[in-house]
C-alpha cells in the first residue's frame, strides 16, 4: 500500500479515504492521531491491527464540535457546559456515559464509556467535517513507541500501512492530552496533560482529584496511556535526578555504556556526549514538546547503549512531562544501589 502525504488543499481526497473505510493519519496540537471513521468498526479494527495495540485499549473519539457527541452520550455532567465552552478545541479529553449500542465495542473497549475530544486543529477540524463522521484517533505510532509529532514520525512508523497522513508540521504541545473523567459525580484526571489540574481547578472552583494507579496487564484501562510501561523506545531510559548527573555519567564511563542525553540546555552544556537532544530552552513546554522527537531521535540514531533524561517538578505541565517519561523509562531513576 501506498502512503500519501496529504497537504491542504488536498484535505477533500483524505476525507473521501476514511469515508471508504481507509485509515488517514492526522495532525493535532498534541500527537498525530492514526484515523479511522469510529462508525466503521472494520475501519476501528485495523488501527488495532496497524498499531499493535491491545484491543482492549478504549480510543479517543475526535469531534468537530460538541454537537457531535450529543448522538452518543447518554447524560453529561452538570460541569460539562462550563468546561466545554473554556477548554473546547484544546488538549481535553472528555470521558461519558453513553447510550447502549451507540459505539461499537471496539471503540470503548467494551465498557459503557467513551472518551471525546475536539483538537485545536484546523485541518483536522475539516477533515472530520468533510469525513462526516467523529474519527477515532490514537497516537499514529507502533503501540507503546515514542508517539508521533510530525508526519514524518508517522510515515516512519506505519509507511505502507495506511493510505495517508494529513500533514501540518510539528505539533505545538508534544504529549496527548488529558483526560478527565466525567462518567462519576466527582470529575477525576485519568491521564494528566496540557490542561492542567490547576487550570481545571481554577474553572470549577473544586478539587480535581488525579487517579495515579497504574493498569496492569490483566486489567482494561478507561482512558489510553494507562499502562506502566508506555511511549518507550527500543533503547532503555533512565530518569536522572538533579543531583545525580555527575555519579550517573561515571557509572556509564565504568561500564563502558555510551549515553544519549535528553536534557536542556544548562544540563547538556555541561556533559559531552557520543549523541544528545537538546530541548529548545530550559522550559518545561520546552520539554515537553521535545520528549517524544528526542526519544526518537536518540533511539534511531543507534549510537547509544542507554538514554539519561532530564526530569522536572511534577506540578502544572510538568505534571504531563513525567507521566510520559516515567512509562518510558518503565518507571526507573538512576540508582547506584
Amino acid at each position: 500500500m501506498e502512503t500519501k502525504i496529504f497537504q491542504t488543499e488536498e484535505i477533500d481526497q483524505a476525507a473521501e479515504l476514511l469515508s471508504r473505510g481507509e485509515l488517514v493519519a492526522f495532525p493535532t496540537e498534541t500527537v498525530y492521531g492514526l484515523g479511522a471513521n469510529a462508525l466503521l468498526p472494520e475501519s476501528v479494527q485495523q488501527v488495532f491491527a496497524v498499531k499493535g495495540r491491545p484491543s482492549d485499549n478504549p480510543l479517543i473519539v475526535h469531534v468537530a464540535d460538541f454537537s457531535m457527541t450529543k448522538a452518543f452520550v447518554e447524560s453529561y455532567h452538570p460541569f460539562t457546559k462550563k468546561i466545554v465552552n473554556h477548554f473546547w478545541p484544546g488538549p481535553l479529553t472528555l470521558i461519558f456515559s453513553i447510550k447502549e449500542g451507540s459505539l461499537s465495542p471496539v471503540v470503548t473497549g467494551g465498557l459503557s464509556t467513551a472518551a471525546f475530544r475536539m483538537p485545536d486543529n484546523k485541518k483536522t477540524l475539516s477533515l472530520i467535517e468533510k469525513t462526516g463522521a467523529p474519527l477515532v484517533g490514537p497516537s499514529a505510532n507502533t503501540s507503546g513507541k515514542p508517539s508521533p509529532t510530525t508526519a514524518m514520525h508517522v510515515f516512519h512508523d506505519l509507511k505502507g500501512k495506511i493510505a495517508g497522513i494529513l500533514d501540518d508540521g510539528a505539533t505545538q504541545i508534544g504529549v496527548e492530552s488529558t483526560v478527565l473523567d466525567l462518567s462519576n459525580e466527582v470529575p477525576t484526571i485519568l491521564r494528566p496533560g496540557a490542561v492542567t489540574k490547576e487550570a481545571l481547578e481554577e474553572v470549577l472552583s473544586v478539587e480535581i482529584p488525579l487517579d495515579k494507579h497504574l493498569v496492569k496487564e490483566s486489567e482494561t484501562p478507561k482512558a489510553p496511556g494507562m499502562k506502566y510501561k508506555h511511549y518507550s523506545p527500543d533503547t532503555p531510559v533512565l530518569m536522572i535526578a538533579p543531583d545525580d548527573w555527575d555519579k550517573a555519567l561515571a557509572w556509564a564511563r565504568a561500564n563502558d555504556q555510551k549515553v544519549g542525553l535528553l536534557a536542556t540546555p544548562r544540563i547538556a552544556d555541561q556533559y559531552s556526549s557520543a549523541d544528545r537532544f537538546v530541548f529548545a530552552d530550559q522550559s518545561v513546554e520546552a520539554a515537553t514538546r521535545g520528549l517524544f522527537s528526542g526519544l526518537r531521535a536518540l533511539d534511531e540514531a543507534g549510537k547509544t547503549d542507554i538514554i539519561f533524561a532530564e526530569v522536572f517538578p511534577e506540578d502544572h505541565l510538568g505534571l504531563a512531562y513525567m507521566n510520559r517519561l516515567k512509562k518510558a523509562a518503565g518507571q526507573n531513576y538512576f540508582s547506584e544501589k
